[in-house]
């Protein structure tokens, strides 16, 4: 049985009068690909900031089974590594120097990028084929520029557990393929990746599923299990077919 990456129990997310999130328990397997699904609204994005304890909350997240508010701050960046979605603030910086930013909890406040940082960003930026515009700033990329230097940040941390929320947004199909390729490449090396997905299609490739609805998680476990498809069909609609082509689950429209 895999060790635990983060462990989560939360009472609720409340803000104003609405309830975001109810009765949230989760555990995120090490050395595994864990997928979120869920209908527009479901609390998706809501879950995967309060466990990087970005969203206030009532609970509690345990990180590598210590309480995620326990940890230094610098210790806890760099084992958490976090990719939002729609990020800004960095548009005047070079693709190659937002990579790099994911390297900060590696080196004392105020000191230069070591020739170790650049070998990492590098090795990020190659591993997203975003190396050829290091040199360009982030505001001239387009979407899907954009969205594959925000991936090497991420990975460039070299943490334990990547949290991302939609990474595939603005990816065209080929990318996608190479996305699942870099998951599959970080949890053969004992990392674990929880990924926020629209494209339930490739969510069914992970290793683990998070089904949501309302706030909720109405089901987690494995994708190939026949529950786990009940449960699909009941959030997403009795038309959804979910059936094994050459290996893979798939979901297709009735």
């Amino acid at each position: 049985m895999s060790a635990i990456a983060l462990q989560a129990r939360i009472a609720r997310v409340r803000i104003g009068e609405r309830d975001l999130l109810s009765d949230i328990a989760l555990s995120i397997p090490q050395g595994r690909w864990t997928a979120i699904v869920g209908p527009n609204g479901a609390g998706k994005s809501t879950l995967l900031r309060a466990i990087a304890g970005l969203q206030r909350c009532d609970g509690e997240t345990r990180l590598a089974g210590r309480p995620l508010a326990n940890w230094p701050a610098r210790e806890r960046a760099r084992q958490l590594a976090w990719m939002g979605q729609q990020e800004t603030g960095a548009d005047d910086l070079t693709a190659l120097d937002v990579v790099l930013l994911g390297r900060l909890p590696h080196r004392p406040w105020l000191a230069p990028p070591t020739s170790a940082d650049h070998a990492a960003a590098k090795q990020a930026m190659d591993a997203t084929q975003s190396w050829a515009w290091r040199e360009r700033r982030l505001g001239s990329l387009s979407g899907g520029e954009r969205q594959r230097v925000l991936l090497a940040r991420a990975l460039a941390v070299q943490a334990p557990l990547t949290l991302m929320d939609e990474p595939l947004a603005h990816l065209d199909p080929p990318h996608q393929a190479e996305w699942m390729a870099l998951v599959r490449a970080r949890v053969a090396a004992g990392h674990a990746i929880v990924s926020v997905l629209h494209e339930l299609h490739l969510a069914l490739q992970a290793d683990h599923l998070v089904l949501m609805a309302d706030g909720r998680i109405l089901h987690s476990g494995a994708p190939a299990d026949p529950a786990m498809h009940d449960a699909l069909r009941r959030v997403f609609g009795p038309s959804l077919r979910i059936v094994q082509l050459e290996g893979r689950w798939v979901a297709l429209p009735l």
